[in-house]
């Protein structure tokens, strides 16, 4: 493993952001002002573009269990949506309901484990001041906790990655992450 401070290169035909790898991470929290989608170059009116944006514990050194949450993007016909979900894979990813996100909204967003198999992830909609939340317990799939990752995504529906949309930035602000009960410098 790399020494502290020390910054690895990755490449990921669908991830960008920054992991953390280490040992006993139990939560992870950021903040991303929510982008304005926009149809690639090139691109159809008629076509979804997507992109999501998210925090999680695992996923990256650790392949059995992510815990997660974020948002999706869209844009189809110059019209852009959003949502909101959460996620312990290997199981689906489903969203919040009655979760209102705009453009230009502060979203922070934040994953806490409780143990190897429950936890609870966290959306507040700091512009608004809604906030959703979804706990987990005895999930079938165990996290290492040796991951925190800040991330945004071209993800995948079914076997393929959706048509990636454009966006300005995406950066996420306030990061943090606690391992073994202590907040560490990211």
């Amino acid at each position: 493993s790399a020494a502290s401070g020390d910054a690895n290169v990755q490449y990921s035909s669908n991830w960008a952001g920054a992991v953390l790898v280490g040992s006993g991470y139990t939560s992870v929290t950021g903040t991303i002002v929510v982008p304005t989608p926009e149809e690639p170059s090139g691109g159809s009116r008629r076509t979804q573009y997507a992109a999501s944006a998210w925090v999680g514990i695992d996923g990256d050194t650790c392949q059995t269990a992510i815990l997660q949450t974020g948002v999706d993007f869209y844009i189809q016909d110059g019209e852009p949506s959003y949502d909101a979900w959460y996620e312990w894979f290997p199981d689906y990813a489903y969203n919040f309901d009655d979760f209102d996100i705009s453009a230009g909204d502060s979203i922070q967003m934040t994953v806490t484990a409780s143990s190897k198999s429950g936890g609870k992830a966290i959306l507040e909609n700091l512009s608004t001041g809604q906030s959703v939340s979804h706990s987990f317990s005895g999930e079938s799939a165990d996290l290492c906790e040796t991951n925190a990752e800040w991330i945004v995504e071209d993800f995948s529906d079914g076997s393929s990655l959706v048509p990636f949309a454009d966006f300005t930035t995406v950066t996420f602000t306030d990061a943090a992450a606690v391992s073994g009960g202590s907040t560490v410098d990211t």
